[in-house]
């Protein structure tokens, strides 16, 4: 049942991968739910994307969200240009008329943004989920690195100097305001959580572990190799799953047979969201050893399913989506990792307690209310309206 806000407005998502991507990720996820939540609230979604082995060019959600897929990883940004471009000029055989006219764009910046403002002729959203100043030099090399953090740092800030920004956590508001964007232009919206099947899996009678994420190098799925490696005398029966697929899996592959924990860890693939909820469900801990995250959405979700996780305390928006202390531990460094993941094994009452928390915590952050949060962004910023300060989503 759609809820009418008034007059709805095409809203075009620019984002470089969706959800059916072997790379996509919480980004994807993030897009095409609240893009979904729009069209409840009575407006027309459509997301532009890359192609990729397996996809159609072009096909719709059960929920109605239209999805388009022009070009590779990289020159997806000059087919939205391009598209965008014929439309206005009526060029409907070159696609145009399958984009149509959008009254928004959400313009989505994975550390590349797609600089629409150039071209558009119509309001402009930026959606940053995090900065990316520490992953350049680790998926780039020096040079590369150092063009794409001009693009991120410098260049973007003067496209955008004139564009509403949404984020989904209050730390990457901060770090854009490092970058000169004034906080007032930044609305925070988090990410929802879905719903978990109740008894979808009981816990492994023995400790288990789980990493999900995409298998690329700045996830840094080692440490939770090197954990495993650890604690395997403490822990005999311990034992990992890494669920999601990458580029970097060979190597991780060849981690695991040096560290000799082969017999330890399984490398499970891409999951389907049953097989996802089994595993947050059945594991007792979930590691979350990336070097940055805009939220941390595998956190929320293990919460959910009770499952209390480990993360770092400089990864950016995870502070937010771990109370820590309470709803999961966060390390300083990978030594004091690997003692808080021992600490969470070692003490069944504590982690107990502690996963009864992460599952209350992620009640608080539903879809539904970040899609209303964000369709009234989307009204504000196509009516011109001035930014109001953006406060938390979880207040009253």
């Amino acid at each position: 049942m759609q809820i009418l806000d008034g007059p709805g407005r095409h809203v075009l998502f620019l984002n470089w991968r969706d959800t059916r991507n072997p790379e996509g990720g919480g980004s994807e996820v993030y897009v095409e739910r609240i893009a979904e939540e729009l069209i409840a609230h009575g407006h027309r979604s459509t997301l532009l994307c890359a192609s990729h082995d397996g996809a159609p060019r072009e096909d719709t959600t059960a929920k109605g969200l239209r999805i388009l897929r022009r070009g590779g990883r990289h020159t997806v940004y000059l087919w939205a240009a391009l598209l965008y471009l014929s439309g206005r000029a009526g060029l409907g055989p070159l696609a145009g008329r399958a984009l149509g006219r959008p009254d928004l764009i959400v313009d989505v910046c994975n550390g590349l943004p797609f600089l629409s403002p150039l071209y558009a002729r119509c309001a402009v959203l930026i959606l940053v989920h995090h900065v990316h100043r520490e992953q350049w030099p680790v998926v780039l090399g020096s040079w590369g690195a150092r063009i794409g953090w001009w693009i991120e740092s410098r260049l973007a800030g003067r496209v955008y100097r004139r564009c509403r920004y949404v984020t989904v956590s209050a730390a990457t508001r901060q770090e854009l305001g490092g970058l000169g964007v004034d906080p007032s232009r930044v609305e925070v919206i988090y990410n929802g959580t879905p719903e978990i099947t109740q008894g979808a899996a009981l816990r492994t009678p023995h400790p288990s572990l789980l990493v999900l994420c995409r298998l690329v190098p700045h996830k840094r799925v080692e440490i939770a190799l090197e954990t495993v490696a650890q604690l395997a005398v403490d822990f005999p029966a311990l034992r990992l799953v890494v669920a999601g697929q990458g580029w970097w899996e060979t190597q991780l592959r060849a981690s695991v047979t040096q560290l000799g924990i082969h017999d330890r860890v399984q490398f499970a693939g891409f999951v389907n969201e049953a097989e996802k909820q089994r595993l947050l469900c059945s594991s007792w801990v979930a590691l979350t050893p990336s070097l940055k995250e805009g939220w941390g959405l595998t956190i929320v979700e293990a919460g959910a399913a009770g499952t209390p996780t480990v993360a770092f305390r400089e990864a950016g928006g995870v502070t937010e989506a771990i109370v820590a202390g309470e709803t999961g531990l966060l390390a300083d460094d990978t030594p004091d990792f690997i003692a808080q993941v021992r600490r969470l094994l070692s003490d069944d009452q504590f982690r107990h307690e502690m996963g009864k928390a992460a599952q209350e915590h992620a009640a608080h952050f539903t879809w539904a209310t970040s899609g209303k949060r964000f369709a009234a962004l989307v009204a504000a910023v196509t009516d011109g309206l001035a930014p109001t300060p953006s406060r938390d989503q979880r207040a009253p």
